[in-house]
């Protein structure tokens, strides 16, 4: 078990004491989040979020939160969706927080409890084991809201499919769906609002702690983790989306899928496939403008996941329900990433109300 644990500066005593309790019973493997002295005052919300955030990512199994109430915590980490904290004082209210809460997070306030009394509250919320049942039913409650105030914010197992509302996308989505933009515009905006989109669809990365020495001082930040990033364009309409990506993120490494749709059976033809050679260590973004059956889509993942690919999202631009109900079928694993879920498909397989050809439009071969 990997736990995350972070403090204050009023609770860091007590955090080097339960780190050292969890090493010496085999407790699990510790991953210190800050802070790293208690003679500089910290803010306790920049710890809970780093905790919450690798909890509801899962980078972490359990988190384990300390300030001097533990009430400040307690609120800051419950403000990141999948992070469940409680805050308790007593063993008994830390089993319940497992057994009915399904808790993930446990504050405790330093200048509320002693040492003795933490390591025992500690040891009864790792050890006890969410119940269940009628329980699942009231947590999953809590999930759904979170899923429905910000589907975006929430990492999840399970492939999602988040639609982005902002209005800066909503706007250059409806100029490229205008018949009458042309060339020259539907190619600008195309990569516009794939390098907007990728900062929600990137939002859960992992970061690791680095040293940075400013013009006045030396301090902590964070940088991406690896940097180990892959974006993979469906050719041809996906090449569209590449530089507005890559202003973003320019480290990444671009692998290509050559599919195209046969006419007759609408069924993805393989054509080209180059990815880079450690695919299986990256985080993966695979963009196709248009999902509109699913078929070409599920085929670029399932090849990426052939050559090793394991963390893939898809990023499109338009999507159809018959889209993403297929990939989401053949990849139950994979989040979906749009800026417009559309009505239906014609009997032609595009998306209505869509924009067209992507490609066609992209590079002006219509």
């Amino acid at each position: 078990m990997k736990i995350a644990i972070g403090s204050d500066h009023a609770a860091f005593s007590l955090k080097k004491i339960l780190k050292e309790h969890i090493r010496e019973k085999g407790l699990g493997e510790v991953v210190d989040m800050g802070t790293d002295t208690d003679s500089t005052p910290s803010d306790y919300p920049d710890i809970a979020f780093r905790v919450g955030e690798a909890v509801a990512a899962g980078t972490a199994d359990r988190g384990v939160l300390l300030c001097g109430t533990g009430v400040g915590m307690s609120i800051a980490a419950n403000k990141i969706p999948g992070a469940y904290a409680a805050h308790c004082h007593d063993v008994e209210t830390a089993k319940l927080s497992r057994r009915h809460n399904n808790s993930n997070i446990l504050t405790m306030g330093a200048r509320i409890i002693g040492a003795p009394l933490a390591e025992k509250i500690l040891d009864a919320w790792l050890a006890a084991s969410f119940e269940g049942g009628r329980h699942a039913i009231r947590t999953g409650k809590i999930e759904a809201c979170e899923n429905k105030i910000c589907p975006a914010c929430r990492p999840s197992k399970h492939g999602r499919t988040v639609i982005f509302d902002h209005p800066l996308v909503q706007h250059k989505v409806s100029i490229i769906r205008d018949k009458n933009t042309p060339v020259k515009t539907f190619r600008e905006l195309v990569q516009e609002i794939a390098g907007l989109m990728v900062y929600e669809s990137t939002r859960n990365l992992p970061l690791v702690k680095v040293k940075v020495e400013t013009p006045l001082t030396e301090t902590e930040a964070y940088a991406l983790e690896g940097k180990k990033l892959a974006i993979v364009p469906v050719l041809r309409a996906g090449l569209g989306m590449v530089d507005g990506i890559l202003q973003i993120v320019p480290n990444a490494k671009v692998g290509h899928i050559g599919l195209y749709r046969d006419p007759e059976t609408l069924n993805p033809v393989e054509y080209y496939c180059k990815l880079p050679g450690d695919i299986s260590e990256r985080d993966i973004f695979i963009l196709d403008p248009m999902l509109a059956t699913g078929g070409s889509a599920s085929a670029a993942i399932s090849l990426v996941k052939e050559k090793g690919g394991k963390k893939i999202s898809l990023v499109s631009i338009i999507a159809a329900p018959e889209g993403v109900a297929r990939v989401h079928e053949d990849h139950p694993d994979v989040d979906i990433f749009t800026a417009a879920l559309d009505s239906h498909l014609d009997k032609n397989g595009y998306i209505v109300p869509g924009l067209g050809d992507a490609g066609d439009r992209l590079f002006g071969t219509k």
